[in-house]
Formats: structure tokens, sequence, C-alpha cells
């Protein structure tokens, strides 16, 4: 079945196009982050049949091959930081007559309660304004189907973006991350406990532009391995968010062992702390981060002190928490 067509009630995409959002703030500097936002697209969508990934006009065409998966292709674009929005959409040549006729063809099988077509003009030399072309096309599209028209709260829009030579239309927007692109912010390291608190910060940070480098610290072979396990699996999902990442697994458990031999009970944990942040400042630095990430939140007894850890340390090594 050739790209363009409507399969029952649903449109076979040819394309995807994909609206950003805050680097259109970004002024002489808005090339240099939509090139990033288009290199993390093309990482991103590397294994999966995409013919081509081009930035066009306020916008990024997704050109699908004959064989892609449009879901699979969206999920990959959801998890693409930089990206307000994205619909699945097909190319038209820049004429009214082809536009309707595909958007006719497409619709068909539809039965929506009402409906309305919302274009926007890229290139202002186009002869009709944006609410001529919305009324032409919603006129040939009533005459069609004889749908009612709601302009405020219609069940189906039909977008309709108009460039200097073609067209793209679609009937539904699916929200994006947001956030900036990924690599636009520098590098950080983030400590990677096995709570909820150091990913969410890593993600939060890889939203804001951030390439996080993540260090994990074990006390492998006293205790089990489960916790590097538990990383690497925050990592790889963390990872579908900036395709690419680095974990340091740093065995601490000797450390620990001198720490009790030397330091007071009281002052263990903020030796530990202390000492996690030295190593982790020095791999840091070996990979070009600007910042370290904790994910501490104020007034919350540190991870590293959950109850399981501490009495399997008591156990087996006599280490204590005053």
């Amino acid at each position: 079945e050739p790209p363009g067509r409507a399969r029952g009630n649903r449109m076979v995409a040819s394309s995807i196009v994909v609206h950003y959002q805050e680097i259109a703030l970004k002024g002489k500097n808005r090339p240099w982050f939509l090139g990033r936002l288009v290199r993390n697209l093309r990482r991103a969508l590397a294994d999966l049949d995409v013919k081509d990934v081009r930035a066009l006009m306020g916008r990024i065409e997704v050109v699908l091959g004959p064989s892609a998966s449009r879901e699979a292709v969206g999920d990959r674009i959801r998890k693409t930081f930089g990206i307000a929005n994205f619909s699945y959409a097909n190319r038209t040549p820049l004429n009214l007559d082809a536009v309707s006729q595909a958007i006719i063809s497409d619709l068909q099988g539809r039965q929506p309660a009402s409906f309305r077509v919302s274009a926007r003009r890229a290139d202002k030399r186009f002869p009709m304004t944006s609410p001529q072309i919305e009324r032409e096309i919603g006129g040939l599209v009533h005459d069609a189907f004889g749908w009612k028209v709601n302009l405020d709260e219609p069940e189906l829009i039909v977008h309709l973006e108009m460039l200097t030579n073609e067209a793209f239309y679609f009937f539904g927007k699916e929200r994006g991350p947001g956030g900036l692109p990924t690599g636009t912010a520098g590098r950080v390291a983030c400590l990677l406990s096995g709570g909820i608190d150091s990913p969410v910060a890593a993600h939060r940070m890889m939203k804001r532009g951030c390439a996080v480098t993540f260090v994990h610290f074990h006390s492998y072979p006293i205790l089990s391995r489960a916790s590097q396990d538990k990383a690497r699996e925050l990592v790889r999902l963390l990872t579908q968010y900036q395709q690419r990442s680095r974990l340091f697994l740093v065995p601490f458990g000797d450390i620990q062992q001198q720490v009790v031999l030397s330091v007071p009970g009281l002052m263990r944990v903020v030796i530990y702390r202390r000492l996690m942040l030295r190593i982790a400042e020095r791999i840091a630095r070996a990979r070009h981060a600007q910042a370290l990430i904790t994910g501490d939140v104020v007034g919350q007894v540190a991870s590293q002190r959950s109850e399981e850890h501490t009495s399997e340390l008591q156990s087996r090594f006599g280490i204590s928490y005053a």
C-alpha cells in the first residue's frame, strides 16, 4: 500500500513533522541548537527505516521508509529532548487542489461529530492568507462529507502547513518531552544511587540539555552485585533519552572498612559522602564534566543508609552507624 493513503480509520503517514518550542527563542544561536536536535534525532532513529531527517522552515521532517513502523519511530521521538510536539503527516505539492484531494482521500472512513481546518503559512509569499486557506479546504471537506464545522471545540482538526515548495497535512499532534536538545548545555556527572532521587535528577538535567555521565559506588564483594545490576538497569532506561551513556562502577567496600577503623560513628556517613564526592570529582574532570549531580533532597535520609544496606554491613563486618 503506498504511503499517504488511509487504512481503515488510520492514515498511513509518509513523514513525521516535528515542532520545537524553546529552541525558537535562541536568536543567533538557533542554527546550532537546531543542528544538535537534528543530530540527536538521526542517532535515535539510526536503526529504523528512516530515509532522512531534515530541518524545514521552523520544523523538522522525519521521512519514513516503506517498512518503517510509525509507532516505533514515534516512541523514539517522544524520548528525544528539545521537541514540543510531533505529528504523523503526509506531504503534497504546494497546490490547493492536490492538498484537498489528498486530505479528502485520507479522511475516508472517519465519522467525526465536527471538524475544523487549521492552516499555517511558513512562506508569506503564498497568495492566500491562512484564514482563506482554511475556508477553502474546510468548504471542500464539508461538501465531501457533510460534517459540522466547529471552530471552538471540534472533534477533528485538520492541520495544514504551507511551505515554499510543498505542504504537509495531519490530523493530530503527539506531545513531545520539551526541554533542550541533549548536549547543548555541556556535560555533567551524576552520582547514581539505588534510590529514585538521583535518576530523577539526571533526567531533569538531560531535559535542560546536559549530557550525563553516571557514577555508582558499590560494596561488592562485601555485598552482592544487586546494586550494580540496578544501576545498569537505571542507566539503560535513562539512555533512551540521551542515546549514549557511560557508567562508572566504583568499588567502595575497602574504603568503608578503612573509615570504620579510623572515624567515630557519628561522622562516618559524612566521611563516606565526602570521599564519594572526591572520587566523583576526579571522574568528572576526566570526562570534562562541569558539575556534579547528586539528587539530594534537603532533610531526607541518604539512600546509602537504607535499612537493608545497614543491617547487612553490620552482620558481615561489624560496621555500625550511630
